[in-house]
């Protein structure tokens, strides 16, 4: 749990995911064509990634992946992702953070 909270410390936006899940990969997609450089931890590819996930689901993410976190928030699951990006609340919430500059 330690390793995972200080990862998602230490960049604005942190993602955590399986390099095969789709969702994972529209989700890094959207972030990318936002501007914004994401800290990406495939945790299929980690050493200690199964022991990260289960760290994720334990903090509250069902499905453990992805999960985002914006300047140390965590947003949870895609749903929450996209609800705010269609609410027009994620790019404030980006800015905020110091990941974009728009």
């Amino acid at each position: 749990m330690d390793r995972v909270m200080k990862l998602a410390s230490k960049t604005a936006v942190v993602i955590f995911s399986n390099s095969t899940c789709c969702m994972c990969h529209a989700i890094k997609s959207l972030f990318y064509d936002l501007g914004v450089n994401p800290a990406i931890y495939e945790l299929d590819e980690e050493p200690k990634g199964r022991e990260m996930e289960k760290a994720l689901q334990r903090l509250g993410c069902n499905p453990s992946v992805p999960a985002v976190f914006i300047g140390g928030q965590l947003l949870n699951s895609a749903n929450t992702v996209m609800s705010l990006h269609l609410s027009a609340r994620l790019v404030p919430m980006l800015k905020e953070a110091g990941a974009i500059w728009l």
